[in-house]
């Protein structure tokens, strides 16, 4: 008996461990195959980091100028990343760090930057029967020099960003976020000091690291207008000429709420004005009145005809810039000027105002143009491609024309350009309670021939007048049109 009960818990024991033994190999097969490229590319993994860095990394151009790019040294890693503009290209570049990984252009495009791609596949082969030591592919971006710049310098001493874009393909010509950060800093082979940058990075209030031109989406404000106006010129019901209430105040129906118009006063005599003027003044009580006669579905239909509910990727992914569901009429009303749950980066903005500008054909953004191989021979260019049909050619050419009147006659004479015509919407948002409002710009230029659409955000503007959107925001849209336009 005690022979058989022994044998018995031989028999489990080895059930056991051989069951053990099975899951011990499931894993394994688990880890090394179908789990393999997600350790491999898992940030921090020291084995691939070292791998990587033992070949030269393909530089990130803007033009011709390598702003990001690979030097050899006399340490562990064969090789260290430089950035030469620093801060200055830091949202589209990224960092590529031995200790924390890459972000930006540097995640995105590792395959290409670390010469690993299946583009590569020929020169790989080349290099090793040649003995030539392996390198990097190189990635072009979209971004123009003269407007980064433009862009960047603007946003000094700001909590904001930038986004510009060519109308007509989606290109990114300006991508610009302020407080920005060196990713030389991070990049440093002193992993000590590195560490101790991106803790002092990570805990600033500001936040340095974050991208804002592709996920900071404050409420868009006045700028959000623009879509309220193009939805109104698609029903068929409105015209630029079409006279509108524009009361000093409009009661936010089932509330007893009155929404003010930021001037305090009616928008035209008689508390009634055109659509064109209302555009033109930011008349809250003629868009919140629009906004009623439209209707939440028809105004979240033409916001996601622009790309609201959609994220992009650019190839970073962009956070969803929001218009609401479920609303009432008091919320639908707030929403036509871009208040209660309306959010937009200036990716989106932009989008709207390249839409526009571009016959009303909203365009898919992308930062990357090129990839080059080794020898810098480009292997793969971009191909703009269309999101969606915003406005018809007609009304896109109506609503450009009420953009101008904006610049020219409204609340956006700063981003007027001698010899220029400037589209342009203000907007000042409100953020919460004992938080400073949110300044806004939104420009399309030339009128007649779109060749850049740029949105302006200040997080940090201080004032609640449509003054701030044309104060702090507008110069540095008219500033990075001037750009665009003197490199044609």
């Amino acid at each position: 008996v005690r022979q058989a009960v022994m044998n018995h818990s031989i028999r489990r024991v080895g059930m056991i461990l051989g069951l053990l033994v099975l899951l011990l190999m499931v894993n394994v097969n688990i880890q090394q195959v179908f789990m393999a490229g997600e350790t491999r590319d898992r940030p921090g993994n020291q084995r691939t980091v070292l791998e990587e860095y033992d070949r030269e990394r393909g530089p990130i151009l803007v033009g011709s100028d390598p702003v990001a790019r690979s030097i050899p040294t006399d340490d562990q890693y064969k090789y260290l990343r430089r950035y030469s503009a620093g801060p200055l290209y830091a949202p589209a570049t990224g960092f590529y760090s031995a200790l924390y990984g890459a972000t930006g252009i540097e995640r995105t495009e590792n395959d290409v930057l670390a010469g690993t791609s299946d583009l590569f596949l020929v020169d790989r082969l080349q290099q090793l029967l040649s003995g030539r030591e392996s390198k990097g592919g190189a990635v072009g971006l979209t971004l123009n020099a003269a407007a980064q710049k433009a862009a960047f310098e603007g946003l000094s001493g700001k909590v904001g960003s930038v986004t510009a874009i060519d109308p007509s393909t989606g290109a990114i010509l300006a991508m610009a976020s302020s407080p920005s950060y060196d990713p030389n800093l991070l990049s440093t082979h002193d992993l000590a000091a590195s560490q101790k940058a991106y803790e002092k990075l990570e805990s600033d209030p500001n936040k340095p690291l974050l991208n804002r031109p592709l996920v900071s989406n404050p409420p868009p404000g006045s700028t959000f207008k623009l879509v309220t106006t193009a939805a109104a010129l698609e029903s068929g019901r409105f015209t630029p000429t079409t006279i509108v209430p524009g009361p000093a105040s409009y009661k936010l129906p089932g509330t007893s709420v009155e929404l003010k118009n930021w001037q305090g006063t009616a928008c035209g005599p008689g508390g009634k004005t055109t659509l064109t003027n209302a555009l033109a003044v930011s008349c809250n009580s003629a868009f919140a009145w629009l906004g009623n006669q439209l209707g939440q579905d028809a105004l979240r239909a033409q916001a996601e005809k622009f790309g609201f509910n959609m994220s992009f990727t650019v190839p970073m992914r962009s956070a969803t810039s929001r218009y609401p569901t479920g609303l009432d009429d008091a919320q639908t009303a707030m929403s036509a000027i871009g208040q209660f749950d309306v959010t937009a980066t200036t990716l989106q903005m932009a989008m709207v105002g390249a839409a526009i500008g571009n016959n009303g054909i909203t365009m898919n953004p992308y930062l990357v143009k090129e990839i080059r191989g080794a020898d810098l021979q480009i292997l793969q260019t971009a191909s703009p491609s269309q999101f969606a049909t915003a406005l018809s050619p007609a009304n896109a050419k109506a609503e450009m024309g009420m953009m101008v009147d904006v610049v020219e006659n409204g609340t956006g004479s700063n981003a007027r350009i001698p010899g220029v015509e400037v589209g342009g919407k203000t907007g000042t948002a409100e953020t919460g309670p004992g938080r400073p409002a949110v300044a806004w710009f939104v420009a399309v230029a030339p009128g007649d021939s779109a060749k850049v659409a740029v949105a302006v955000c200040i997080e940090n503007a201080g004032g609640r007048s449509e003054i701030s959107g044309n104060g702090l925001a507008a110069p540095i849209a008219k500033n990075v049109i001037e750009a665009v336009l003197a490199s044609q």
